[in-house]
Order: structure tokens, then C-alpha cells, then sequence
């Protein structure tokens, strides 16, 4: 009770009603573009689970007033934003919170901090920063958002918290729509629950009467309250329903990773000791795989059949794609030195490397070879080109040669035989020296795919120049070196 007996403004998630609480039969009628009938005798990926349901809760209310372990705030990178969830907590936490926020000293895309609730009735707060959505940039945003409800629930577990409530973290100012980001929010925190389930009491989702009407139909898809209603969902379920955690991935990289694809049902026991192992887990027991060294020892004596390095090659692969899948890769996407863009003449992808915006030697670069792999995998399915930026790069950007062999080794087969054309803007003399030697004697398969390009309007004439985002820094140089011939298109706002 507040002072002189006024009832309390916050609100105790034990008298909230759950989702199976709140349960009422409802037809699916609203949801847009069905995609079929489902089959009684199929069940969704995401089935009835009452012991589930129970632990969640959807509020229509202000996050702050929660009286539960922790709440969610949504910020910016400086942890300073101005949105109305961070206005309201802000109010009722008390000054304090504001001077500890300075010791965090930020928090990057898709990470999760923890402070003192102060004055809230909530003991916790848990800080995290969305993603900012562009739809080239799609792919990243899931990720990064994904990335952010995972954190939380991570942290919440750590802290052994008892009950989280979450504040919808793809802010307006954001851009990020709705609709996307709420069924990654719902997905990931029913995976969560499913593996780690009995670490959480209650997991309240609110939201605002603008926000409501989206969770009320989204819900059922991955929480389905009964057979019935599970069975209704089925059709409504997107095609990308993210993996074993619920983090987003393309339909074509799920097809890769089944267990044994193409391999006959009646086939013998010891070649399925050799499928491939690497959905399982990232551990050192989950990655054995038979006696290596003997097929080391065959691989040097020239005995392994070109089927069988194959077979090996991709297994080695595929753990490289479990592991980029697994890692939190948010702050290697922040330097935009990778990106997806338009199409060349030809109608193939349009991938570009931006040399000047990889920090070599200050960040991890095997997680930058596993944020390759991640963006890239589904990119190489089909024919792609690369765009190389070498403008203004000096020896703080230069990639090693060793960590290009790596990479080179390690991507599938489909990576080399799908890249037609590789475009390296504004080389250098010391550059074309060092990739002739490279391409010559340490990977010889893509020299006749490499075309030095010294201008932009060399380079517009295989991709037209509404189809590139270029950095501004690019076309300065550019302007400044062979004449301002495309210098008043615009440029990417965000590069």
C-alpha cells in the first residue's frame, strides 16, 4: 500500500491470469493468405504444452508497473533512448537507475545488461537494444533481435530469476514491423521454455492496446491452448520457424542440416555413424566423428576416395554453420563491412565487402569468418557476385592472407561454384601485386573471377548504380580520383 492507504499502482503477476487462464476458443478466420487445411494427423512444430501455457502471461499494461523478478527495457546503444517504455521506467525507478546506466557504459545490438530495479517494484532491470530494420538488411535484424530475447532469457536464467516481464523490444523508432518481430519474440521464449522451462515461473509479455490485437492472434501459433486449437494454427505458421532455439533461419539452410538427406532408409548402421553429427551440439563429446587420424593417415596416402573428402568436408562445414547460427554475431554486423545489395546486369545477387570497416586487428576474426558463413550460406545457393571495396584502406583493414585460405577451405562447394564474378574497387598497386600472388599459388581457382575496377563508372557497367549501396566515403573518393560522373546518386544513409 502506498501512503494514507492508496492502493498500490503496481501490479503482482500472481494475479494475472495465464494464457491457459484466459483461454477462449477462437477461429482463426483473421489471418491473412491460409496457407491450406491441416491434416488432424499432423501435429505443429510447436504442440499443446499446458505446463507451458501456465507460465505465460499476456498484459495489457506499462511494463514498469510490474511487481516481477525483472523487466525489460528497450534502449538504444547508449542505454539514453527516449521512448515511452524507457520514459516510464526511468519515472518510477528514480534517479539512481540513471547513474548506474552510466556504469554500464552502453550496450550493443542484440545484448542484454543488468541493473537494479530501485524504486520499481520489479528487483531487476534487464537493458537490451534492438535492431534497427531495413528490409536489405533482413536478415540482420532477425538475428540481432532474435539475439535479444535469447539474452534476456539467458541472463534471467543465470540470475535464477523467477519471473520476466517483457516490454516489446522493436520499438517504432525502430522501424521494425510488428507482426515479423512479434513472432520471433513468441518463438524464441517458447523454445527457451521448452529447453530450460523449469528455470522460469512467468514470462509476461506487455503490451500496449496498439500491440495487443498482434500478440492475441500470434499466440495461439506457438502457445495453442488444445488440440483443436493447435491443429486451427497449423496453416497460419510462417515458413521460417528459426531452429531447435528459435532463431531465424532460411528455409534452404534447414534442408542441408536433416538428418542423413538422400540416404536410403535401409542403410547400414555404420554409414550412419558417419552422418553428420554437427546439429547436435557445439561441445567437444557432440563433435566426435570415428577415428580421425586414421582418415588423416588415408587422406596423406592418397587412399580416401574424392566422395568420402567430400563427405568429411561437409560435415566440417555444416559445424562451422551450427556454430555461426549459435553465436551472438551482433557486433561484427554493427561494422557493415558485409551486406547484401541489389542485382548486377545478369540478375545475380549483388554481395559487398566494405575493407575499410573491418578493425583486423581488434575483433575476433573467427567470429568474422562465422558471421560470413551465417549471412552467406543461403546467399550461395544461387549465382552471386562480390564487391570488394578497397577504397582507403590501409594496414588496420588488411585481411591475412591465412585467414583467407581458412575461409576459402572451409566454405562449402557451392560458395566457389555459384561466385561468377568477384568486382575489387580502387586496388592499389601493392593490392593486385599481393592478390595475383595469392590467387596464383594459394588459390588458384579464382583468378579468372577477379576484375580490377578504378572507377564506378567502370563498375556500373556490369551493376547499375540504383542497385549498390555505396558507402559515402566511396563515392567522395571516387568524385575526388575520376570525376564526380555518378557522384550526385544518393548514398546509403546507414553506411
Amino acid at each position: 500500500m502506498d501512503p494514507l492507504g492508496a492502493p498500490s499502482q503496481f501490479v503482482d503477476v500472481d494475479s494475472l491470469p495465464s494464457w491457459t487462464d484466459a483461454y477462449e476458443v477462437k477461429q482463426l478466420d483473421s489471418h491473412p493468405n491460409p496457407v491450406g487445411k491441416a491434416q488432424i494427423g499432423v501435429r505443429s512444430p510447436f504442440p499443446c504444452r499446458k505446463d507451458i501455457n501456465e507460465k505465460i502471461i499476456l498484459w495489457k499494461g506499462d511494463v514498469a508497473l510490474l511487481n516481477c523478478t525483472a523487466i525489460v527495457n528497450t534502449s538504444n546503444e547508449s542505454l539514453t533512448d527516449k521512448n515511452p517504455v524507457s520514459e516510464s521506467i526511468f519515472m518510477h525507478a528514480g534517479p539512481d537507475l540513471k547513474d548506474e546506466l552510466q556504469k554500464l557504459k552502453g550496450c550493443r545490438t542484440g545484448e542484454a545488461k543488468l541493473t537494479k530495479g530501485f524504486n520499481l517494484a520489479a528487483r531487476f532491470i534487464i537493458h537490451t537494444v534492438g535492431p534497427k530494420y531495413k528490409s536489405r538488411y533482413r536478415t540482420a535484424a532477425e538475428s540481432s533481435l532474435y539475439s535479444c530475447y535469447r539474452n534476456v532469457l539467458q541472463l534471467a536464467k543465470e540470475q535464477a530469476m523467477c519471473s520476466v516481464g517483457f516490454c516489446v523490444i522493436n520499438s517504432l523508432k525502430r522501424c521494425y514491423p510488428l507482426e515479423d518481430a512479434t513472432h520471433i519474440a513468441l518463438r524464441t521464449v517458447r523454445r527457451f521454455l521448452e529447453i530450460h522451462g523449469e528455470t522460469l515461473e512467468k514470462v509476461v509479455f506487455a503490451v500496449s492496446e496498439l500491440e495487443e490485437a498482434t500478440y492475441q492472434k500470434l499466440l495461439p501459433l506457438y502457445f495453442p491452448r488444445s488440440l483443436e486449437e493447435e491443429i486451427q494454427s497449423l496453416p497460419y505458421l510462417p515458413a521460417d520457424i528459426g531452429n531447435a532455439e528459435g532463431e531465424p533461419v532460411v528455409p534452404e539452410r534447414q534442408i542441408r542440416i536433416t538428418e542423413k538427406p538422400g540416404v536410403p532408409d535401409d542403410a547400414s548402421d555404420e554409414e550412419g555413424l558417419e552422418a553428420d553429427l554437427s546439429f547436435i551440439g557445439s561441445h567437444a563429446f557432440a563433435r566426435m566423428e570415428g577415428d580421425v587420424d586414421k582418415q588423416r593417415r588415408l587422406i596423406l596416402q592418397g587412399q580416401l576416395s574424392e566422395a568420402a573428402l567430400q563427405k568429411q568436408h561437409q560435415r566440417n562445414y555444416n559445424r562451422w554453420l551450427c556454430q555461426a547460427r549459435a553465436e551472438d554475431l551482433s557486433d561484427i554486423a554493427s561494422l557493415k563491412a558485409l551486406y547484401q545489395t541489389g542485382v548486377d546486369n545478369c540478375g545475380r545477387t549483388v554481395m559487398v565487402v566494405v575493407g575499410r570497416n573491418i578493425p583486423v586487428t581488434l575483433i575476433d576474426m573467427e567470429k568474422a569468418l562465422l558471421y560470413f558463413i551465417h549471412v552467406m550460406d543461403h546467399i550461395a545457393v544461387k549465382e552471386y557476385v562480390l564487391v570488394y571495396f578497397h577504397t582507403l584502406t590501409n594496414d588496420y583493414n588488411q585481411l591475412d592472407t591465412n585467414f583467407l585460405k581458412k575461409l576459402y577451405d572451409v566454405v562449402d562447394a557451392k560458395y566457389k561454384r555459384n561466385l561468377k564474378a568477384l568486382y575489387f574497387v580502387h586496388p592499389t598497386f601493392r593490392s593486385k601485386v599481393s592478390a595475383w600472388f595469392f590467387t596464383t599459388f594459394t588459390i588458384s581457382g579464382l583468378k579468372d573471377k577477379i576484375h580490377y575496377v578504378e572507377s564506378l563508372q567502370q563498375l556500373f557497367t556490369a551493376i547499375p548504380p540504383e542497385q549498390i549501396d555505396l558507402p559515402p566515403f566511396v563515392l567522395e573518393y571516387d568524385a575526388r580520383e575520376n570525376g564526380p560522373y555518378y557522384s550526385s546518386y544518393p548514398p546509403s544513409p546507414d553506411l
